[in-house]
């Protein structure tokens, strides 16, 4: 049933979207992907989206228009939250959506449903966003989707944590905290169908033999945020030195961020892996990525570092019908089943070993690079084991083909889209249903009066003479004040992106006050009905900042 109740108004910015416009990321290409599943699959009866303005949603209209063009589209503000009814959801892109949570609560707290979705969860910002999600206006009808039971664990860890500090702290019992269910990303299985065409021509062009055997990873090529590869050169070495009748290959679709990266990646390779193949290809191009996937007999995503939060990759290396040889690591302990590919175990530093790596980083001495190289230094993939798997897979052709249709065939009935966006909207009309049980804990802040945004002219009352008052005043226009348009171009307030009120507006209060030679905020009310009272109080402050008109 297409009820309103299973539907979510996405919080659309292009930043978590739009990996070509934006950068190619782990975030905003899981983003693109939930976005094209969702109106692929969602059973709603309209699209709704939420949005600093409606051009920014032009995308995803033309998306719908492409993939569900009987399905209308419907864009709402974000100044004007409440009129996403009658939706009752909104599904922000990342896990902090305190800003959001904050934005409701002049509207009341149970005005509608929050929810949000990890992504990498190893910054400072998203670290520090737990603690202010815990301290917000959120309630037990929000909610953030964790993408594997690894960041369940670890999210639940910090607010554990967040909730013994509220205890010291306060005194007290800790707040509410958001429901936090685990649903994984997913991926559209049939985008990467391979190519025997395109396999032919990348085997071709590195040189790849009928009997040689090619591992492949795609992924973004940082030793420092994604991968050390020198642990993964090292075991195919010593594989390939169990091979004589086979050559090993890596192809790694990716980019370098700097020269760093692609020296770590190049060099090691030729130091450490001199008989093996190793050979790179453009991850920003689509065409290199269907290629890498089609002309591959392995895919491999042996991740050690904390910034990984998921691995949407080894979803697609499945979806291509390829075995998997991946680290014992977050999602993966999820997706990667031992009838589909080998999980090698990993190892990391006791929490009092890595103590150290969290106070340099929180206290802003080491950068997210350095936190992330230093814990990864600390994370073991079990060589021997990583060098058997290798070594069996290279040598077993047949098992190659079992454990690739295996995991076709998983993640068709686990992981597409198709499967995943009903769980989300599962999830949407369990939050409605709690969020209209719940109306106890249902309130409402004053707009003048929220903590983390209190109104200038509440927070600097202290800084004037006096709050301006409209009441029984009498404005009139000075004969003398400079034209209108000549102080709006000097002062140029576009230049700053934002102006305090449309220009058409002021010159008419302007205009409406120099047809009544005198007037009152009330005359001008009823003057002026499409413009807000409290847009017109605007105004007057700034026609006599400038001296067009003057109280009588």
């Amino acid at each position: 049933m297409n009820t309103p109740d299973r539907n979510a108004a996405i919080w659309y910015a292009q930043d978590g979207f739009d990996p070509k416009a934006k950068g190619i990321n782990g975030r905003r290409v899981a983003g693109e992907s939930f976005l094209r599943g969702f109106l692929r699959h969602a059973r709603v009866d309209e699209f709704a989206l939420l949005a600093k303005n409606e051009r920014e949603v032009d995308p995803v209209r033309a998306l719908a228009a492409e993939l569900r063009p009987d399905v209308p589209v419907r864009a709402t503000q974000l100044l004007r939250p409440h009129r996403i009814a009658p939706v009752s959801t909104i599904f922000y892109p990342s896990p902090n959506f305190v800003a959001e949570a904050w934005r409701r609560a002049p509207h009341g707290t149970g005005a509608w449903s929050l929810c949000g979705i990890t992504h990498t969860t190893s910054t400072a910002a998203v670290m520090q966003g737990w603690f202010d999600l815990a301290m917000g206006p959120v309630f037990p009808w929000d909610a953030v989707i964790c993408t594997s039971r690894a960041v369940l664990a670890s999210t639940t860890h910090t607010f554990s944590l967040i909730d013994d500090h509220f205890r010291r702290q306060f005194r007290a019992n800790p707040p509410p905290r958001p429901m936090l269910p685990v649903i994984p990303l997913g991926v559209h299985t049939d985008d990467f169908t391979p190519s025997a065409a395109a396999r032919v021509d990348l085997r071709a062009e590195i040189g790849a033999g009928p009997n040689d055997v090619v591992f492949a990873t795609i992924a973004r090529l940082t030793p420092h945020e994604k991968f050390d590869p020198l642990p993964i050169y090292i075991a195919m070495q010593k594989a390939q030195a169990q091979l004589p009748d086979r050559k090993l290959h890596i192809v790694f679709c990716g980019q370098f961020r700097e020269d760093y990266s692609r020296k770590v990646f190049t060099e090691g390779a030729a130091k450490l892996m001199p008989d093996c193949g190793f050979h790179l290809r453009d991850g920003a191009s689509a065409t290199d990525r269907h290629a890498t996937l089609s002309g591959a007999d392995v895919f491999m995503f042996l991740i050690d570092n904390i910034q990984e939060t998921f691995g949407l990759a080894p979803l697609e290396g499945m979806a291509a019908g390829l075995p998997l040889l991946v680290s014992d690591w977050d999602g993966m302990k999820d997706t990667v089943t031992p009838d589909v590919g080998f999980r090698i175990p990993t190892r990391m530093a006791t929490a009092e070993h890595l103590a150290p790596e969290a106070l340099r980083y929180h206290g802003q001495i080491d950068n997210y690079v350095q936190y992330c190289s230093n814990t990864s230094a600390m994370t073991e993939i079990d060589m021997p084991a990583l060098t058997e798997a290798i070594f069996t897979l290279a040598r077993n052709p047949d098992l190659r083909a079992r454990m690739g249709q295996a995991g076709l065939a998983r993640v068709r009935a686990h992981f597409d889209w198709a499967q995943v966006v009903p769980q989300m909207q599962d999830l949407w009309a369990e939050q409605d249903r709690i969020r209209r049980r719940e109306t106890g804990m249902h309130r409402r802040y004053p707009t003048t009066g929220l903590p983390i945004a209190p109104s200038p002219g509440a927070l600097f009352a202290a800084y004037p003479t006096e709050p301006a008052q409209f009441g029984p005043a009498q404005f009139a226009v000075n004969q003398g004040h400079a034209p209108l348009d000549v102080v709006l171009q000097a002062r140029n307030y576009l230049g700053v992106g934002r102006i305090f009120a449309d220009a058409n507006q002021i010159s008419a209060v302007l205009g409406a006050i120099t047809a009544r030679a005198s007037a009152r905020h009330a005359d001008l009310v009823a003057d002026l009905p499409k413009i807000s009272s409290f847009d017109i109080e605007r105004i007057l402050i700034w026609l006599l900042k400038y001296d067009f008109i003057r109280r009588v």
